[in-house]
């Protein structure tokens, strides 16, 4: 009997072999950006130059890819630590984009009563990969500005006492650094209860602030970053740094070979030219600037401030009347496209999320938003 029947759907029979709460989510949605000012995603939009991308291609096309990944890889590992900072008695794993170390992490952790804990609205893969793994995901909400809820968070931490609580360091989707005090105060009751930590650096390249000078005081604190924002997002390669004996017990469910000969080639070749990208992050700290003032300068919005290469702005209007929805489908005919995060959690009401473009790109996001309002 086939699986499918005439309307395309799964047949009863085989959606009893598919788990209910996997049935009931939504895949995670890519929106179409052909012949768009590409604006939702928070990549760097800089390519490589000419010469680098003969450079890498020449490169790559001598690989044998007939052979699976090798001791190459812990060259990647070498190097990625040293560009971090990593300290003194920490390890360093690498995972296909940050999404598979997260995963990696239910995955370790998930023991009987186990649960994740972060602030939301935050990055939807904390929740995502807990459900995922069968771990209850606890969101404690931010305040209105988007800042951590102290008394909330310990609360929640002493309630759940969770296996592992993410904090994002700048915050997706709202671009913003936390207050470093109540970061330690919830580092350390997560510690008391014996659970992990996890700071997120996705954003560093562009961030004022990083947490690697503060790691090694705690045996409990992993930091993941991403070379995606570096300027590698189709690459795909994440790291987390801890202590030795952490790492190693978390690196036991990773697969094997999930960093491809292409994945760490183009990371190496990156690290060797790394003035190259910290120029272009440098060139998005400013065109961040310049966003800034002008979005400021536009009544019709509320602007947070940001550490990452993505601003959080609210379209101010009724809030029935779905404002930035109204504005998101005005950019998007005239050619640019950003995120929509308004129905994402209610503190999101009427916001949408900016990326930080090149030059010319933000020119025209600001004259189209104009006219969008």
């Amino acid at each position: 009997m086939s699986s499918i029947n005439p309307s395309g759907q799964l047949s009863p029979a085989l959606k009893k072999r598919i788990r209910q709460d996997v049935q009931s989510m939504h895949a995670y949605a890519i929106q179409d950006s052909v012949g768009m000012v590409k604006l939702d995603a928070m990549e760097n939009p800089h390519r490589l130059p000419a010469h680098l991308q003969a450079e890498l291609g020449q490169r790559l096309g001598a690989l044998a890819l007939n052979r699976y990944p090798d001791g190459r890889v812990n060259d990647l590992r070498r190097a990625l630590a040293d560009y971090a900072g990593m300290p003194d008695g920490f390890d360093i794993m690498l995972g296909n984009g940050s999404d598979e170390l997260i995963s990696l992490l239910s995955l370790a952790c998930n023991v009987p009563g186990g649960s994740v804990l972060a602030p939301v609205p935050g990055f939807v893969m904390y929740a995502m990969s807990a459900q995922l793994q069968g771990l209850a995901f606890v969101g404690v909400p931010l305040t209105a500005d988007f800042e951590l809820d102290e008394a909330a968070m310990l609360a929640a931490i002493d309630e759940h006492k969770p296996s592992i609580v993410y904090l994002a360091y700048p915050n997706n989707p709202t671009a913003n650094l936390w207050d470093d005090a109540v970061i330690e105060k919830i580092i350390t009751a997560v510690g008391e209860q014996g659970g992990l930590v996890v700071m997120d650096e996705a954003y560093q390249p562009f961030s004022s602030k990083s947490y690697i000078g503060r790691i090694s005081r705690h045996s409990h604190v992993l930091l993941m970053r991403t070379l995606s924002k570096f300027g590698l997002a189709g690459v795909r390669l994440g790291y987390m740094m801890g202590p030795k004996a952490l790492i190693a017990e978390i690196d036991k469910v990773r697969p094997p070979y999930n960093i491809s000969v292409l994945n760490y080639e183009c990371a190496l070749f990156a690290l060797e030219h790394q003035d190259v990208f910290a120029a272009q992050a440098a060139d998005l700290v400013q065109q961040r600037e310049r966003l800034l003032k002008a979005l400021r300068a536009m009544p019709s919005l509320t602007v947070w401030n940001s550490d990452a290469n993505m601003i959080l702005v609210r379209v101010n209007g009724k809030q029935e009347a779905d404002a930035a929805g109204l504005v998101f489908e005005r950019l998007k005919a005239g050619g640019v496209l950003v995120k929509n995060i308004s129905k994402m959690y209610p503190l999101l009401s009427n916001c949408l999320r900016l990326t930080v473009g090149t030059a010319d790109e933000n020119t025209q996001l600001l004259a189209t938003l104009q006219k969008a309002l």
